[in-house]
């Protein structure tokens, strides 16, 4: 049995199990929810228990307090198989009056909402949880903090160790926590099975709507030759009909809410700051999966292959940092945006916390050309900031794969991605 690693939901989890009486932890089939949870559980319900799975489900249907019973925080897996469930823990918890009572762990959104009542707002927390960042999985020596930039630190220093081939296996391989630490063709297989599963099986079991397994696959190799990009949704439904004419638009946009709702996609919103000009800001989403493995198993992709196309790897490794900032903007208390505006100028991320601070970054595969356009970029569009009507950014970044040494640049970061952390 492997032993444990320490997430950064661990801490996240206990934070709020401290201020409420419940926490829901949702996040793609996996990512490693049921384990997190079960470090602090005191006892355990799982749903999913064969010889026990019909049991449960008829006795929350007839009386779901009883399967509340148990030493605290108890867990319930997989709560979303009895949506009853949701409002009988609510009601325990208003019951009790105590903090720390439940942890609910969900890989899907309840089919039928329906049977929900209240939403839980001031009893039930929620927190998402993604696979792995490299922070987590140990293959990032975290030199370099956001947190301690976010606080004002100047000076960094980190090493980066990695080569393009080791990149481009940990894009393909994903943050999956069984996948950590096995030999590099078992652990890219489990990216494979995941996406297998999700197009023949999770993308209808999510709300008991069949869908074309061939479609499903055409949406996701449309969405990954989209990464990164502000594709709008009517030109990938162009993209997934225009060989056979599977479906309308309506249709498309049914298979991606499910996809969505298996927490397979994840779009960055687009960032709106107050700017000195009138540029107008385009709002359309960007287009990324919860792990770049997933993107390079909808297209057949190995390590050799993105480093065979190496411009595709550029888009496939922006996911990969991408996912990782979602991890550690978690325990900011932040937010990733994407800006972009009609003009062109491009931002890959914007760190954004609920305090108003924020960290505009660029990623960039490597070489001293990117650093160099991705350092224009930020300065460009810090210039056009109106720090009237908003904070100066806490700091600017380069984040690079390749590069071997985290410094600052006159006044941006460049930083290697296994020197994050959070």
């Amino acid at each position: 049995m492997k032993k444990y690693k320490i997430r950064i939901a661990d801490k996240i989890l206990q934070k709020k199990l401290n201020a409420k009486g419940a926490v829901l932890i949702e996040g793609a089939k996996w990512c490693g929810k049921t384990t997190t949870a079960s470090q602090i559980a005191k006892s355990i319900l799982s749903m999913q228990n064969p010889e026990e799975k019909e049991q449960n489900i008829r006795l929350a249907e007839l009386s779901p307090s009883r399967l509340l019973n148990g030493k605290t925080p108890r867990l319930i897996d997989e709560w979303q198989l009895a949506p009853k469930l949701w409002d009988a823990v609510r009601f325990e918890v208003d019951k009790r009056d105590e903090f720390n009572q439940f942890i609910l762990t969900g890989s899907a959104v309840p089919a039928d909402l329906k049977e929900i009542s209240h939403t839980g707002t001031g009893r039930i927390s929620r927190m998402l949880m993604r696979p792995m960042s490299l922070f987590e999985s140990q293959e990032s020596n975290g030199s370099v903090s956001l947190a301690e930039l976010f606080s004002g630190k100047t000076n960094i220093d980190g090493e980066n160790t990695i080569d393009i081939d080791e990149l481009a296996f940990l894009i393909c391989r994903g943050g999956w926590p069984k996948a950590v630490g096995l030999k590099q063709d078992i652990a890219l297989s489990q990216a494979i099975d995941y996406y297998d599963t999700v197009v023949n099986s999770d993308i209808s079991r999510v709300d008991n709507i069949e869908r074309n397994p061939e479609r499903a696959k055409k949406l996701l190799r449309a969405y990954a030759r989209s990464i990164g990009t502000q594709t709008k949704l009517t030109s990938l439904s162009d993209d997934v009909n225009e060989d056979n004419n599977l479906g309308t638009n309506p249709t498309i946009y049914n298979y991606i809410n499910a996809l969505q709702k298996i927490f397979v996609i994840e779009d960055s919103h687009a960032w709106n700051p107050n700017l000195r000009s009138k540029t107008a800001i385009r709002t359309t989403d960007t287009r990324y999966f919860t792990d770049p493995s997933i993107a390079a198993a909808a297209l057949g992709l190995g390590p050799n292959d993105l480093i065979d196309d190496i411009k595709t790897m550029g888009f496939f490794f922006e996911n990969l940092c991408v996912r990782d900032l979602r991890v550690y903007a978690d325990f900011l208390d932040g937010t990733i945006y994407h800006y972009r505006d009609k003009n062109g100028l491009e931002c890959d991320a914007v760190i954004h916390l609920r305090n108003g601070a924020y960290g505009l970054i660029e990623i960039k595969l490597g070489g001293d050309k990117a650093i160099e356009e991705g350092k224009y970029t930020l300065n460009k569009l810090a210039d056009n900031i109106d720090y009237n009507l908003m904070k100066k950014p806490s700091f600017k970044m380069v984040i690079t794969g390749t590069g071997k040494y985290a410094y600052k640049d006159n006044d941006t970061f460049i930083v290697p991605i296994r020197c994050l952390k959070d």
